[in-house]
């Protein structure tokens, strides 16, 4: 069996699962506030958790893309919020460790993240530090062959069912960027305690939480990566978050326009479908277009990160547009709903609420553009 031809197969397991497992419980696991815990194994059943893990790891080793696949579908399902939560878990922490950790780090933690035992999440969001990063100021101080860790954090995701946590700290605040450290965090580690699962305005079944860290005491064998770069580690591995949330996007914008062309051939307004006019027509057509051009630029990057060739500038200007078009495609199709739109039990109102977020966890739209006019007028990241 060819390449593609793989890809497509894994690409109709994908879809079985999400349609058999997940769809016809996602509607009340929204109403509950939370995805129940063992949604985490029965992804982790099926091999759909870190995909591309190396397999000396637990994982299969496929390719960049069979994790693609996976965000993707889950977007064009309508599920929001799971795909946050898998992204966070399955392309930002496994390949942290992957990329970052000891053997002895892979070996304890990613066979746990591909079969769901554990739940992985990052924390790097601060209260009053927002995207700068810089002004962090939970810490990690040496004391002996450990650290202890102090601080909060908060807007985590996965924050209420993690079982590790990688935290971004300052390890010597005099020295700025070069100052901060990575650390494994176990969440049953003494001083450490989740505050609250954040309600929100759309993505309410993913767990978004506070934490806090009084003290807490990790040995020095946590640190993931190397003390003092804390921050370079997290420029190196945000392409790969940024592109992630790209091609949710895209799986996202193509699920909206195929419900919205559905409803508009039967929805009639005046006696005649709203297909034939030419509104909706002309309205459908932009839309299509503009998520096309987006989807082959997310392809282009795709390749580029699987070849190692994807920089920060390139994973700037991707989530920028990716997600800035998904959000436009759910106003428009919104607006073609009508009134039912603004219905709850119409999945177009959950993407709207859900795309919103898009702008601004990964980097908001604003630090995209600067990132990308850094790179154009060669003022370094």
């Amino acid at each position: 069996m060819n390449h593609k031809a793989e890809l497509e197969l894994f690409r109709d397991n994908v879809k079985k699962f999400l349609a058999s497992e997940i769809a016809p419980h996602y509607e009340s696991w929204e109403k509950a506030g939370i995805i129940p815990r063992e949604t985490w194994t029965k992804f982790g059943n099926h091999g759909l958790l870190c995909v591309d893990t190396p397999e000396e790891f637990g994982g299969i080793g496929a390719p960049f893309e069979f994790s693609c696949v996976v965000l993707e579908e889950v977007g064009r399902f309508g599920f929001g919020a799971l795909g946050a939560n898998l992204a966070v878990h399955s392309d930002i922490v496994a390949p942290y460790i992957t990329h970052l950790g000891t053997d002895a780090q892979k070996k304890h933690y990613l066979p746990k993240l591909v079969t769901g035992e554990f739940v992985g999440a990052i924390a790097m969001t601060e209260p009053g530090a927002g995207s700068d990063l810089q002004g962090a100021k939970t810490t990690a101080v040496a004391e002996g062959s450990d650290y202890l860790i102090s601080g909060s954090k908060t807007f985590i995701t996965n924050g209420q069912h993690a079982d590790v946590v990688i935290t971004f700290t300052k390890t010597d605040p005099a020295a700025k960027a070069r100052g901060t450290t990575l650390f494994l965090v176990d969440t049953a580690t003494q001083g450490f305690a989740r505050g609250r699962n954040l309600e929100k305005i759309g993505q309410h079944c993913g767990d978004t939480s506070e934490m806090f860290f009084d003290n807490v005491r990790v040995p020095a064998s946590a640190v993931l990566g190397a003390v003092g770069n804390g921050f370079g580690h997290l420029v190196d591995e945000l392409p790969r978050e940024r592109l992630t949330l790209a091609v949710g996007a895209v799986g996202a914008a193509d699920g909206m326009i195929a419900m919205t062309i559905d409803y508009v051939k039967n929805r009639k307004a005046f006696g005649t479908p709203l297909s034939t006019m030419q509104n909706t027509r002309f309205e459908l057509a932009e839309m299509q277009t503009q998520l096309d051009v987006v989807r082959a630029y997310v392809e282009q990057c795709a390749t580029a990160y699987a070849a190692g060739k994807m920089d920060v500038p390139m994973a700037a200007k991707v989530k920028l547009a990716a997600t800035e078009m998904q959000f436009r495609t759910a106003d428009r199709c919104l607006q073609l709903f009508g009134g039912y739109g603004y219905m709850s039990e119409y999945p177009i109102s959950r993407h709207f609420v859900d795309a919103r977020v898009q702008r601004i966890y990964g980097g908001t739209s604003e630090i995209m553009k600067e990132v990308i006019a850094r790179s154009l007028l060669g003022m370094g990241r």
